[in-house]
């Protein structure tokens, strides 16, 4: 081959382009945790979507629109192919590492004593729950040893006795065989302070499973700058 000819090829992008998608695979597999910065890592899994050319474009507008990592994983794949240069594939890619993260961050308070996994619980719920933008309710059933029975989605909307019963969540705790239960709930807004009705909503199924012999270990709320657990406040 002419020295000119394998000059262009070289400089070709789609040369170019394999060149770099190998230096990100071997500082993916060589540079541990922090080696690629997020919108690195989108970049990376839109490779399995977007055989070649350039993807950074493409990650750094995700970035910008939802606002992290985080938000694109979790972004619903609508939204996510309004973005352009994402098609369904994309789409598609980027939801299947959610899923991932949520399942083995289940795994990891799945048949373990809750109370002695608390930090893994906590991450598990930031994973599940921190980017909704619907406030969702929870009550996590536990067994006389605490390891988790039931994870139930108590329903959508503020967390008042329109949305919560308490005799139904204690009703549903002797229904499975559970002695103890752990609200959650999340605020879309970010800040997982909670709000009077949530103290008053708790307090409640606190004092219901009291006469049936039901524990509430505690009431978290979950939010994107972090949570809060209602007994660590003294509020339970």
């Amino acid at each position: 081959m002419p020295q000119a000819e394998e000059n262009s090829k070289k400089d070709s992008p789609d040369h170019a382009g394999a060149g770099h998608r190998a230096r990100l695979r071997e500082r993916l597999l060589n540079g541990g945790a922090e080696a690629l910065a997020d919108y690195e890592v989108l970049e990376y899994l839109l490779f399995a979507a977007v055989r070649q050319g350039d993807t950074k474009p493409v990650a750094k507008a995700l970035i910008k629109r939802f606002g992290s990592l985080a938000g694109v994983l979790n972004a619903d794949p609508g939204a996510l192919q309004r973005v352009n240069g994402v098609g369904l594939t994309s789409a598609a890619a980027l939801k299947s590492v959610a899923l991932a993260a949520r399942r083995m961050a289940r795994s990891e308070v799945r048949d373990k004593p809750v109370l002695g996994s608390w930090q893994a619980l906590l991450d598990y719920l930031a994973i599940d729950m921190a980017h909704l933008t619907v406030e969702r309710v929870r009550a996590l059933y536990l067994d006389t040893r605490n390891r988790l029975i039931d994870d139930h989605h108590v329903g959508d909307g503020s967390i008042d006795e329109a949305a919560i019963h308490p005799r139904e969540v204690i009703r549903r705790a002797l229904d499975i065989g559970a002695s103890a239960l752990i609200l959650v709930h999340n605020h879309p807004s970010g800040c997982p302070e909670p709000s009077r009705a949530d103290i008053q909503i708790t307090n409640r199924i606190v004092e219901a499973g009291r006469l049936l012999g039901i524990t509430v270990h505690d009431h978290v709320i979950i939010g994107r700058e972090g949570h809060v657990s209602l007994r660590s406040k003294g509020l339970i």
